[in-house]
């Protein structure tokens, strides 16, 4: 098993990620915990990820006494993050910080990220000097390696990006279904951190399970290539670009445990067959898709709406509602997509982006079907 080539200490491309951890009721199963921390570490691997709001703050406390008291320290590489409901100026982000240290019962943390960033909490973050704060901590050796994650569109991270030169490694949402969705906007944003020459850690490689349990045409395809599971397509797409370093999964059972330590230990990006399948699969959702918008953009350009309504960005995010039924998409369309511009009611009806639609797209209708879905 290889190291990284820009992280030699991260062991392997597949990283634990802490935020879907086995429960009992509303508690940690800390027993199946504890067998999937061993039967991950054993195969090779030792990177594991958590933020203080992960299962209502049981997660850094669950890697506490199930990882940090039970193996030496040298053995795990952590990644903790600083998250904007945490703090409301820069004087409260060191005492939170060292709250996590001792949640999580270390010393140090190996990566530290600034949680979530986007245009709506950048300028806090920016307000508080949380950068600046950080990267002290680093300097006394509090943090290893400081970065962030980030939600939004390529140009807000480009904006980041050159502000903070000092950002060491940017984790992104990525996978084989967000990669050519213009709501997520993941091509473009990954093209930004190569631009930047910046390692990406890769988030919701199966889009919170979405890409495990498929339609069964999808499915079918799949299976038609052997025996390997939807789980280690999909994972295997994300972690064979070259600038990701690893690829988190939010693993809840020994069963998604040893599937994924079984095909990362040497691990092997898709070849040419297994990525026309994933091709397949992405055309059997957007066969799914209600709106066939092409994300021409002809509707928005030149300021063609008067509410600055981002109307392929929304159609993008509807088909993913309706497609997967998840949180994403709603996160998306409220933090991403409409952030600092129109929401679907903002629309006034004039029909100026109908009049330069190719599809010839019921715009006004769909935005309506948009509110129902989101607002």
């Amino acid at each position: 098993m290889k190291s990284d080539k820009f992280f030699p200490e991260i062991n392997g491309k597949l990283a634990f990620g802490c935020m879907r951890l086995p429960m009992n009721g509303d508690e940690v199963n800390y027993d199946e915990f504890c067998k999937m921390a061993d039967a991950f570490i054993e195969a090779g691997f030792n990177y594991f990820d958590t933020a203080h709001g992960y299962i209502g703050g049981k997660s850094e406390t669950a890697i506490r006494d199930c990882v940090s008291r039970r193996y030496d320290r040298k053995k795990f590489l952590l990644t903790d993050k600083l998250t904007s409901n945490y703090f409301n100026k820069k004087e409260d982000i060191r005492p939170f910080f060292e709250s996590q240290l001792g949640l999580c019962g270390v010393d140090y943390f190996d990566f530290y990220l600034m949680h979530a960033q986007d245009s709506g909490n950048y300028p806090k973050f920016r307000k508080c000097k949380a950068y600046e704060t950080a990267y002290k901590l680093k300097e006394e050796g509090l943090i290893k390696h400081f970065g962030i994650s980030f939600h939004d569109k390529a140009e807000v991270l480009e904006k980041i990006l050159t502000d903070h030169p000092e950002i060491e490694v940017v984790q992104i949402q990525l996978n084989y279904i967000d990669y050519e969705d213009t709501s997520v906007d993941s091509k473009r944003v990954y093209e930004v951190c190569e631009k930047y020459n910046k390692p990406v850690l890769v988030m919701e490689p199966v889009k919170g399970g979405s890409l495990v349990n498929l339609p069964e045409k999808a499915d079918n395809i799949l299976k038609s290539l052997g025996s390997g599971s939807n789980a280690s397509y999909a994972i295997r797409f994300a972690a064979g670009f070259p600038n990701v370093c690893c690829v988190l999964s939010g693993m809840s059972s020994i069963e998604q445990i040893n599937d994924n330590t079984g095909y990362m230990k040497d691990f092997k990006p898709l070849d040419d067959k297994e990525m026309l399948a994933v091709k397949d699969v992405c055309s059997v959702f957007k066969e799914k898709n209600l709106i066939p918008c092409t994300a021409c953009r002809y509707c928005i350009l030149d300021n063609d709406c008067p509410k600055e309504i981002m109307i392929p960005d929304i159609f993008a995010a509807l088909n993913s509602h309706n497609t997967f039924k998840g949180w994403n998409a709603e996160y998306y369309y409220n933090h991403v997509v409409t952030n600092g511009k129109g929401k679907a009611s903002d629309c006034i009806k004039c029909g100026k982006c109908e009049k330069v639609c190719p599809q010839h797209l019921e715009i006004r209708k769909l935005l309506s079907e948009a509110v129902k879905a989101f607002e």
